[in-house]
């Protein structure tokens, strides 16, 4: 079953959808769709949930955004990039 949902929305978001339809080949609606089912399908009980406030760090929004410091610290380290600075490599 599927509902239709008129939106208005601003023009930054309107540009940046009609920009990535255009570069990924997609109507905008489907992308738009896409988009829209990825911020809905979010995990609610995040696990690193329980340590938030119970370390120190310089990184002001690091408890919004563990996930992404997470995924980019996994990145380097696949990569060999996080031993550039190191003497490791």
């Amino acid at each position: 079953m599927t509902h239709k949902l008129l939106l208005e929305i601003p023009d930054d978001i309107y540009s940046s959808l009609m920009k990535t339809a255009e570069q990924t080949g997609q109507p905008p609606e489907e992308l738009a769709v896409k988009w829209l089912a990825n911020a809905t399908r979010r995990p609610t009980d995040d696990p690193l949930e329980k340590f938030i406030g119970a370390f120190r760090s310089d990184i002001p929004d690091l408890a919004d955004q563990h996930d992404k410091y997470i995924g980019e610290s996994q990145l380097k380290a696949l990569d060999g990039s996080e031993h550039e600075d190191n003497n490791y490599a």
